[in-house]
């Protein structure tokens, strides 16, 4: 499948994420550390800095990747299950031995990993009281779906926190940003994979991604509440908050399980 026709369709894209993500989940980390400038580590420990996590709560890390913020949050006394679609990923995750937190996490059996969809969780309504999320919401196939299934695994009053690249606004700032994006992933696809497509997904999601202060108002219309939107590397990044309300509406997004 070609790098155009995986937007063509919900499911287009996400077989395409399938394929992409297996094929590159041992270079994953390696990629993001290069296309944050370094900057990946120090958001997602400001992602958990402020998710005001209490010990025994119940907490769902969505596209968890090889485990960085389900390891973290699972360190603050969370009861964590990590979810990724790519079980490569959630493979390495559990073969981790770096950090001690990682380590404790693991043989405590505060977190677990396994493999799903964010648009059909395997969680029964209101079982969680944070769902967080790193580069998630810009890869699925239905964005709306997924905040709907975000808000019905969450209990009344539970937080939803979501790092992910931004789309500029300015015009200028984001035809350089995402030439930036396109030469380098071009060049790092061919070096590790060569395939010059496999990181120009990056700028190609990116183009058709509601940018940050459309997530938002999307997040605020499938019934969150506070919803903030914190800037990162001048804006080329964002992080957003936001409540469920205690007496959330949620027949719209209710399902048995």
């Amino acid at each position: 499948m070609s790098l155009d026709s995986a937007f063509e369709s919900p499911q287009a894209k996400r077989q395409y994420v399938r394929k992409l993500f297996a094929t590159i989940a041992d270079r994953y980390d390696l990629i993001t550390a290069v296309l944050s400038y370094g900057q990946d580590a120090r958001w997602k420990k400001t992602l958990v800095s402020i998710a005001d996590i209490r010990p025994g709560e119940r907490a769902l890390d969505l596209a968890a990747g090889t485990g960085d913020i389900a390891f973290a949050v699972a360190a603050r006394g969370a009861k964590t299950i990590g979810l990724d679609i790519t079980h490569r990923m959630l493979q390495l995750a559990r073969l981790r031995s770096s950090g001690a937190s990682a380590r404790q996490a693991l043989k405590d059996s505060h977190v677990e990993f396994i493999t799903g969809d964010m648009t059909s969780l395997p969680f029964r309504s209101g079982a969680f009281d944070l769902v967080t999320t790193g580069y998630g919401l810009r890869n699925v196939p239905d964005l709306n779906t997924a905040i709907d299934e975000i808000a019905r695994v969450l209990k009344p009053g539970g937080r939803l926190l979501s790092l992910d690249f931004n789309r500029p606004e300015n015009a200028i700032v984001r035809a350089v940003y995402l030439a930036y994006l396109t030469v380098v992933g071009s060049t790092l696809g061919w070096i590790l994979h060569r395939d010059p497509d496999t990181y120009r997904y990056i700028p190609a999601s990116i183009r058709r991604y509601p940018g940050a202060r459309g997530v938002a108002d999307r997040i605020a219309a499938r019934g969150f509440d506070h919803v903030t939107v914190i800037p990162l590397l001048f804006g080329l990044m964002s992080l957003h908050l936001a409540d469920l309300p205690t007496e959330a509406p949620r027949a719209k997004v209710e399902r048995s399980r």
